[in-house]
């Protein structure tokens, strides 16, 4: 999939939203999400929020690339990573709920494609450059997360028990930090902007190994947490459009 600009990005991303809105495809809760924060991102390039405004858009149209390279692959039976296709094989699993499916490809995004993408566009010491705007586009990431869960407990009551699930001042719901995803992220990408092609390659294996491990744990929290979450999706809608269209527009009629 050949993007250019941010304005390609969302425009996909429009496209996968209204597809997955008609099918009733839970892939679409993650697709919307996203969609929300690639407009965010826009904004502030447009409001000058970031260093390198181009720069961040070059960083953008990598970073969307390889989820939706992966999302065009698992839906052709083609190779993607083992953790995107454990993230899309968990949207397909109805006994989660929506915010395990949102997290699922939150974590496969940030941990394994933000830390290729931000090494691809700032490859050797250029990495240590992009710093402060890497650290505001997770920003942006983690607020809209945080909107999105309310807005779910808006509509779903028992959904404020998840903030209970594993809660600490730094995590969020599922013992799940965004905080801590991006640290984990910004120290494999200077590591990866350091290495050859080959090393970048074998490490990249590695990294895609270790996220896969977290996904499982998203799906699999433990007893107490498990049985929290089954609780909590008995009492969720199985509209799958209407929660695309909550979590797209934040407005649902």
């Amino acid at each position: 999939m050949l993007l250019q600009t941010i304005d390609d990005v969302i425009s996909t991303l429009t496209t996968i939203v209204k597809d997955c809105e008609q099918a009733k495809n839970r892939s679409g809760y993650f697709a919307a999400l996203y969609k929300r924060m690639t407009i965010a991102v826009k904004d502030g390039m447009d409001k000058g929020a970031f260093m390198d405004a181009d720069r961040m858009g070059k960083l953008d149209v990598v970073f969307a690339s390889r989820y939706l390279n992966a999302y065009d692959a698992y839906n052709k039976n083609e190779t993607c990573s083992t953790s995107w296709k454990y993230a899309f094989d968990g949207c397909i699993n109805e006994s989660l709920t929506v915010i395990q499916q949102l997290i699922l490809g939150i974590n496969t995004h940030i941990n394994l494609d933000l830390a290729i993408a931000s090494a691809v566009v700032a490859p050797g010491d250029s990495i240590h450059k992009l710093e402060v705007d890497f650290n505001r586009i997770n920003d942006v990431i983690a607020s809209l997360f945080d909107d999105v869960q309310q807005c779910l407990e808006d509509v779903w009551l028992p959904m404020k028990f998840l903030k209970k699930v594993g809660k600490t001042q730094q995590t969020n719901v599922l013992n799940f930090s965004v905080g801590a995803a991006r640290k984990t992220a910004w120290a494999n990408a200077i590591i990866l902007a350091g290495m050859n092609q080959n090393q970048q390659q074998a490490y990249i294996q590695q990294m895609d190994s270790a996220v896969y491990h977290i996904a499982q744990k998203i799906i699999h929290p433990g007893f107490l947490e498990s049985t929290l979450m089954k609780t909590i999706r008995m009492t969720e809608f199985d509209d799958v459009a209407r929660t695309i269209k909550l979590i797209d527009t934040t407005v649902v009629n």
